[in-house]
């Protein structure tokens, strides 16, 4: 070259303008950089009942003072422990969503403590159109007769909510929970306790069952009389009906709502009066009197 002065020159400012660049990189880096702790999350989805296994699951790093109660940073000490909730991939595996230790897995694992399952058979019409999907919360009606009813010739249909707020375990033979569409089946499985088990059982062998879909953060309680062929045509007399407002383990009266009996007018008699026409000059008019 022709000129060396003006190749080191470049080669000094290429040298530099790297070191900068590295430096640069360094200082961005330490700047957001976050102090971490490790916790195992799932590596995939992992469906309800499944008893965890090291490669349904990995480590990753979780912002300190963040971290979840109940997380761990130790695979070993998840394996075989079985999940009582869906977990989605990414998900820290927390204790309480998993079921005691040794349990087996399936769906007795996701029951709670002192809870039962029971299975009720339905169809497309009682099984809500299919959208009663495992995790919603139902109403059980059952339709049967009134045997406290003595009157003869006299419909003895009625309609009552006899379950209210009943959790979805699972439908058909599927635990997982799919909200993209609704699912006909001929099965449901609820988790009750075991006054409701046996209520349930009772309600089905005398009548019709039904389920009726809740909103998932709705838990009141509303008591009804039930429904019967007179109050649904008459409407001249309604049932009492009081609101509860379940809270944890007790209930409290929320709002009380009573229909009466509706008002009914009486025709008024008109008195009868004898009619006069009086003609005064160019003036005509009517007198009543009593006779």
């Amino acid at each position: 070259m022709k000129n060396p002065r003006a190749f080191v020159m470049i080669v000094i400012s290429v040298g530099i303008g790297l070191g900068a660049v590295v430096l640069a990189s360094n200082w961005v880096s330490k700047q957001t950089k976050v102090a971490s702790d490790k916790v195992v999350v799932a590596a995939s989805d992992i469906d309800l009942g499944t008893p965890l296994t090291p490669q349904m699951l990995k480590v990753a790093d979780w912002p300190k003072g963040s971290v979840p109660a109940g997380a761990t940073d130790d695979v070993k000490t998840l394996d075989t422990r079985v999940v009582k909730v869906s977990l989605l991939r990414g998900e820290p595996v927390l204790e309480s969503k998993l079921a005691p230790i040794g349990a087996t897995g399936g769906l007795s694992a996701v029951i709670a403590q002192g809870n039962r399952a029971i299975t009720v058979r339905v169809n497309d019409v009682v099984g809500v159109a299919g959208f009663a999907l495992p995790g919603n919360y139902v109403d059980i009606v059952v339709n049967t007769e009134d045997e406290s009813v003595k009157a003869e010739n006299v419909n003895k249909s009625i309609s009552k909510i006899v379950l209210e707020h009943i959790l979805v375990l699972a439908v058909a033979q599927e635990q997982v929970r799919d909200d993209t569409k609704p699912k006909v089946v001929n099965a449901v499985t609820l988790e009750v306790t075991p006054e409701q088990a046996e209520k349930l059982d009772l309600a089905r062998s005398v009548g019709t069952l039904s389920l009726v879909l809740r909103n998932q953060v709705d838990t009141s309680l509303v008591t009804t009389i039930g429904s019967t062929k007179k109050n649904l045509l008459n409407r001249t007399e309604q049932p009492e009906a009081i609101a509860i407002q379940q809270t944890g383990d007790k209930a409290e009266v929320k709002k009380v709502v009573v229909y009466r009996k509706a008002a009914v007018k009486k025709a008024v008699e008109k008195p009868v009066y004898e009619q006069v026409e009086v003609v005064r000059g160019t003036n005509k008019t009517i007198e009543e009197f009593k006779p």
